[in-house]
């Protein structure tokens, strides 16, 4: 009997890095991961659905109140079949929302219900990445249990060098590929 590919819900979010999500999809895909993909809206301002779903090779979920089966809406489906969630780009309005439990959107929804491993992948500006608020967020969400990549040092959409560039698209897909093979960080 054929094994069962692990399902991963990437949520794509508003940063100018999410047009390498397309990178990420394309990687995991090649590692023989199934792929559905979560936008928020800010998101579709960088990279479309379009692009995203010929990728992933699958609908992607854009609304919190879109399709919703007479049995289970679908923030709750999608979290129940996810293996990993990974979000990437994760801007840090994202990260502030898991934080503090704030579930205003499909994402942050899904994140909050499911009992899959998270792992987040911050891409922002430097100064927003050490805020000291955004660093205590972090370690809140560190402490309860999610998982961070990078970022890395590179040039920012500013023009600047810093720390704040999305981690390297193989460096993502390995550590998905590490948490699903062995569960515990």
């Amino acid at each position: 009997m054929a094994r069962r590919k692990s399902q991963i819900i990437l949520g794509v979010t508003g940063s100018i890095a999410a047009y390498k999500s397309a990178e990420i999809i394309r990687g995991l895909k090649e590692k023989g991961f199934c792929v559905s993909v979560l936008m928020t809206k800010e998101a579709e301002e960088f990279i479309t659905p379009l692009t995203l779903a010929i990728l992933s090779q699958d609908k992607v979920y854009r609304e919190l109140f879109g399709d919703v089966d007479f049995y289970s809406p679908e923030h709750i489906s999608l979290a129940k079949k996810a293996d990993l969630v990974l979000i990437a780009p994760a801007t840090a309005n994202i990260i502030g929302k898991l934080a503090c439990g704030i579930c205003d959107d499909l994402l942050s929804c899904v994140a909050m219900a499911t009992r899959a491993p998270i792992l987040i992948a911050p891409a922002m500006n430097e100064d927003m990445y050490r805020s000291k608020i955004l660093q205590e967020n972090i370690e809140r969400l560190k402490r309860n249990g999610l998982r961070f990549v990078g970022p890395i040092k590179g040039r920012l959409a500013s023009g600047e060098i810093g720390e704040g560039c999305l981690a390297k698209i193989e460096t993502i897909v390995s550590e998905v590929g590490r948490i699903l093979k062995h569960g515990a960080p």
